[in-house]
């Protein structure tokens, strides 16, 4: 009987290997960044940083500058937030084919409903000061996750200080 039970395990475990999925997965890595080469002395490849419009290349230009941050509950940009904003908007100026979206976020604190419209509001604002600076509206998206996407997975006010943010984000 022992005998039976530990061969129908056996084949009950070999049966249920046998139907694990065997294709790529949903989501894969992403792709490497984009550089830009040049030939240099004596023929050798020099890299030459990030390729113009894409998010590294955006990221090093405004000097990590692509997130602004909000206190609790509000959505105003503050002196801080505006020279980030400039520093975004003299590159959107220089390069008048990228297009951007800004992502609104918030902390974990508060229901789902209030945290992604505060996000938008958070979202709306940066675009509104951008369009104030002279970026055209029409290059700029928005979206809010509210507290869909946290930077930082603490339950305390230095993580809730981080995830209260809008992030700029090139999307061409």
């Amino acid at each position: 009987m022992n005998r039976l039970l530990a061969s129908v395990a056996v084949m009950g475990g070999a049966l249920a290997l046998s139907a694990c999925k065997t294709t790529a997965p949903d989501t894969l890595p992403p792709d490497p960044i984009p550089t830009t080469t040049a030939t240099g002395t004596g023929g050798q490849t020099v890299n030459q940083g990030p390729m113009v419009g894409s998010q590294a290349h955006f990221e090093q230009a405004v000097n990590g500058q692509n997130v602004i941050f909000f206190d609790t509950d509000r959505y105003n940009i503050d002196s801080a937030d505006a020279a980030a904003l400039q520093s975004q908007a003299q590159y959107l100026a220089r390069y008048p084919t990228v297009t951007i979206t800004i992502e609104g976020h918030c902390d974990e604190r508060g229901t789902r409903e209030y945290n992604l419209a505060l996000g938008e509001r958070r979202a709306n604002a940066a675009k509104n000061y951008l369009v104030g600076l002279g970026v055209d509206a029409g290059r700029i998206q928005t979206v809010s996750y509210g507290k869909e996407r946290p930077v930082a997975l603490g339950s305390d006010a230095a993580s809730w200080a981080q995830n209260r943010r809008a992030v700029s984000v090139v999307i061409n």
